[in-house]
C-alpha cells in the first residue's frame, strides 16, 4: 500500500522527466548559414539535419509563407476563417478523415531521424512566425505542434491519394466506380509529368540521363520551390518540394536522382452500407446491427465582411473506413492513407541514399501512397517503379465497383508490399521512361512489364497519352543519342502523326469544308504542322477549337471515346471562328498571341500544348488572351559519370512567390526560351558565388 502510495505521488514528477527527456533540444540558428545564389535558390548547411530544416523552414517562409501556413491551418480547423467555405471543406476533411488521430496514434511510429528534421522545420518555421507576426493570416494559428505538423501531413497524403475526389463524388450524391473519378479520364488535366532515364546503352558519352520534368500547377500549394540541403549528418540534396514539405520530394544527390510522375492504381474502395430502418444511427455487419461512430463538430466560416460564423456537421465513422450521407444512401470510403504520415521518413531515406540498394531500401517503406518513380545514378543504373500503397483485396471481388459492405471479409486493413509492385531497373534497351502513361510500357516493347504477372486488384488505369506516343515516334529515330539528342526529346512540342485524344478528332484533317464559311480556319488547322511553338501558325486554332469541340460533347452527352458527329465539328469551327474575328479582327493569329506567360506585369508568349511533351495548359485571362497555369512546372536536367553530375534547372517563374523579390519574376524568359540554368552540390563553388550568406535569425 505504502509503495503505491508513493508511485502515485511521484507518478507526476516521473511524466513530467519523460516529457522533457523525449523533447527535442532548441536549435541555435546561428550555426545554421542560408547561402542564397544569384536566383535567390536557398543552399542552406548546418552540422545536423535538425538544424538543416530549420533554415529549409525560414528560407521557404521567406519566400512563401503565405502558402506554407495555408497547408497546416485546417489542421487547426482554421482554412475556413481565411478563405471561407473553401477552406472549411478542408477542415471538414480533417475532422472526416480523424487525421489528427492518426497523428496521435502513428507518432510514437516515426524513427528519430525523420522526427528531427520534422522538429526542425518546425522550430524554424514557429520561430519566423514570431518574429514577423504581421504575416500571420489568422490569430494564434502559431506555434504549430508536431501534431499539427503530422496532421497537415495526413491531410496531404490524402489529397495525393485522390481522397478529395473520392469526398467530392459521395458528396455530389454519385455512386460511380473510383476509376470514373480519376483525373485521369480528364483529357486535358494539368496534372501529369515526364520521366526519362537512359545508361550507358543508349547514350554516345557513356554517360547517364535523367530527365526530371513535373507538370504541376505554376503556383498554389502544389507549386515547387527549389531548395538545397546539406547537413554535416549525411545529407546533401538539391530539388524540388511543395510548401510545407520539410525536404526535396525530387531531384538529386550526388550520387543519384529521381523524379515522381502521377501513376493511377485504384487506390480508393467505396461501400454503400445496408443501415437499420428503424434505426439510422446502425449499420448491418456481419448480420448484426453496429453503432455509427458520430462526432458532432463546429467548423468555423469565414463569410463576408470578416464575419465568422460556426457551422455544425456531423463526422460519422464505420468499421469500413468515413461515412457519408447523400441523397442515395450511407457510403463508406476507405485509403490507406487514413492510416500513414511516414512519408517524411521514406523521402528522406531517398535523399540520404548512396546507391540503388540504399535507394531500394528507402521504397520498402511505402510511406509515400502513389507516384511512379524514375531514376538514375552515378553507377549507370535506370529504374522505374509504379509505387502506390495499395490494400490487399479479395481477388474474386471487382473493386472497381461500388461494393455492398455488410461483411468484415470487407474490411480493408493490410496492403501489398513493394515486391508485389511493377518496377523495371536496367532493361536491355538502356532507356525508360513514364509520361502518366501505362506501367506496362515504359521502354522497348520486347522488354516491357506485363500487366498478367501483377495482381489484378491493382487496376492501373493509365492508358497511352499524346506523349508516350510521341515519345515512341521520337526515341524509334536513334540508336544512341546524344546530350543534345536528350534535350531535344525533353523540350519536344509536336503531337504525334496521329492524335490520341477523343473519338474520331483526327477526322477534321481530313473533312471538307471548303464551302463553309469557316474554310479559313479549317484550312489553318488541315495545314498545321502540329507544333506547339509559340511562333507557330495553326497552333492557336487548333486549341480554341478543341477547347469548343470539348464543350460542345459535354452539353451533347457525348462521350470522350464516342464518334464526333462532323456537324459538331462544324459548330465548334463556327465558334472558334467568332472568337479569334471578335478579340483579333482575324483567324490567322500566332499561338504566342493567344497565350501567354504572365507573372508580376510580365507577359510573354509560351508554347506548349495540352499533352505535348513539353505542355502548357492555360486558363482564360483577359482580351481574348489565356495565361498558363499548369505545365513545365519544375524542369531538372541530369549528366551522370562516375566523377561529376551536372546540372540544369529553371523554374517558370522564379524561386520566390513574394511579388517584392527579384526572384519573383527572373526566370521567366529563361523558362520561355528553353533554357536552363546550371547549378552545382559543391559548396566551394556555391560559396564562392554566393549574392547573400546569413543566418536565420
Amino acid at each position: 500500500m505504502q509503495k503505491d502510495m508513493l508511485m502515485f505521488r511521484y507518478s507526476p514528477l516521473i511524466f513530467l522527466f519523460f516529457l522533457f527527456y523525449n523533447s527535442p533540444a532548441q536549435v541555435d540558428p546561428s550555426g545554421i548559414e542560408i547561402v542564397r545564389d544569384k536566383w535567390g535558390v536557398p543552399h542552406i548547411y548546418a552540422k545536423t539535419d535538425k538544424e538543416v530544416a530549420y533554415g529549409l523552414a525560414w528560407a521557404h517562409a521567406e519566400d512563401d509563407f503565405s502558402t506554407i501556413q495555408k497547408t497546416f491551418l485546417p489542421a487547426k480547423g482554421m482554412l475556413g476563417r481565411l478563405d471561407g467555405i473553401r477552406g472549411a471543406v478542408l477542415d471538414y476533411a480533417v475532422e472526416l478523415l480523424k487525421s489528427r488521430e492518426v497523428a496521435e496514434r502513428e507518432l510514437k511510429n516515426l524513427p528519430q531521424e525523420g522526427l528531427n528534421i520534422i522538429y526542425g522545420y518546425l522550430e524554424g518555421l514557429n520561430a519566423y512566425a514570431k518574429k514577423y507576426p504581421d504575416k500571420v493570416l489568422v490569430k494564434k494559428s502559431f506555434p504549430l505542434s508536431i501534431y499539427d505538423y503530422l496532421t497537415g501531413l495526413n491531410l496531404m497524403l490524402h489529397l495525393f491519394s485522390d481522397t478529395g475526389d473520392v469526398i467530392g463524388q459521395l458528396l455530389s450524391n454519385s455512386i460511380n466506380p473510383i476509376d470514373e473519378m480519376s483525373g485521369v479520364d480528364n483529357i486535358g488535366s494539368s496534372i501529369g509529368s515526364n520521366g526519362f532515364a537512359f545508361n550507358s546503352k543508349k547514350t554516345l558519352d557513356n554517360k547517364t540521363y535523367l530527365n526530371i520534368n513535373t507538370h504541376q500547377p505554376l503556383e498554389g500549394p502544389f507549386a515547387w520551390y527549389e531548395a538545397h540541403v546539406n547537413s554535416d549528418e549525411g545529407w546533401n540534396m538539391l530539388g524540388g518540394l511543395f510548401p510545407g514539405l520539410p525536404v526535396p520530394v525530387i531531384g538529386t544527390n550526388e550520387n543519384l536522382g529521381w523524379t515522381h510522375t502521377y501513376n493511377y492504381p485504384d487506390m480508393n474502395d467505396i461501400f454503400q452500407l445496408v443501415v437499420n430502418p428503424d434505426n439510422k444511427n446502425q449499420y448491418k455487419l456481419d448480420g448484426n446491427w453496429k453503432n455509427f461512430e458520430v462526432k458532432d463538430v463546429k467548423i468555423k466560416v469565414k463569410v463576408f465582411l470578416g464575419i465568422t460564423i460556426s457551422i455544425k456537421r456531423k463526422v460519422i465513422w464505420s468499421e469500413f473506413g468515413p461515412v457519408i450521407k447523400n441523397k442515395k444512401g450511407y457510403f463508406a470510403f476507405f485509403s490507406q492513407s487514413l492510416n500513414n504520415i511516414s512519408a517524411i521518413e521514406q523521402w528522406l531515406k531517398m535523399n540520404k541514399a548512396k546507391n540503388f540498394v540504399e535507394f531500394e531500401e528507402a521504397l520498402r517503406l511505402l510511406g509515400i501512397p502513389r507516384f511512379n518513380i524514375v531514376y538514375a545514378d552515378r553507377d549507370d543504373n535506370i529504374f522505374y517503379m509504379s509505387n502506390a500503397r495499395l490494400s490487399i483485396r479479395d481477388k474474386s471481388k471487382d473493386w472497381r465497383k461500388l461494393l455492398i459492405g455488410d461483411t468484415s471479409s470487407l474490411i480493408l486493413r493490410e496492403y501489398h508490399p513493394y515486391d508485389d509492385l511493377p518496377k523495371l531497373i536496367n532493361p536491355p534497351s538502356g532507356y525508360i521512361f513514364n509520361t502518366n502513361n501505362s506501367p506496362f510500357n515504359s521502354t522497348s516493347s520486347q522488354h516491357n512489364l506485363k500487366e498478367t504477372d501483377f495482381n489484378p486488384t491493382f487496376s492501373f488505369r493509365e492508358k497511352e497519352n499524346n506523349r508516350s506516343y510521341r515519345f515512341m515516334e521520337l526515341i524509334e529515330e536513334y540508336d544512341k543519342i546524344d546530350y543534345d539528342d536528350f534535350k531535344k526529346i525533353k523540350y519536344d512540342q509536336k503531337y504525334p502523326d496521329s492524335i490520341a485524344f477523343i473519338g474520331n478528332i483526327n477526322e477534321i484533317f481530313s473533312i471538307d469544308f471548303e464551302n463553309e464559311k469557316v474554310a479559313d480556319i479549317h484550312k489553318l488547322i488541315i495545314n498545321w504542322d502540329k507544333e506547339g511553338d509559340y511562333n507557330n501558325l495553326g497552333a492557336a486554332q487548333w486549341s480554341i477549337f478543341y477547347n469548343n469541340i470539348l464543350k460542345i460533347l459535354k452539353k451533347n452527352n457525348i462521350e470522350l471515346t464516342d464518334s464526333i458527329p462532323h456537324i459538331y465539328f462544324l459548330e465548334a469551327l463556327k465558334k472558334s471562328k467568332k472568337y479569334l474575328v471578335k478579340h483579333y479582327g482575324k483567324v490567322d493569329i500566332l499561338l504566342g498571341d493567344l497565350q501567354r506567360h504572365v507573372r508580376g506585369g510580365v507577359s510573354l508568349p509560351v508554347s506548349g500544348l495540352i499533352d505535348m511533351i513539353a505542355p502548357t495548359y492555360v486558363q482564360k485571362y483577359k482580351e481574348g488572351k489565356y495565361r498558363s497555369v499548369s505545365g513545365e512546372s519544375y524542369v531538372m536536367l541530369l549528366k551522370y559519370s562516375k566523377s561529376n553530375i551536372d546540372i540544369e534547372t529553371v523554374l517558370p517563374y522564379g524561386n520566390s512567390n513574394n511579388s517584392t523579390s527579384p526572384h519573383y519574376t527572373d526566370q521567366m524568359e529563361m523558362y520561355i526560351n528553353k533554357k536552363t540554368k546550371s547549378m552545382t552540390l559543391e559548396k566551394d563553388k556555391i560559396y564562392k558565388s554566393a549574392l547573400r550568406i546569413y543566418n536565420p535569425i
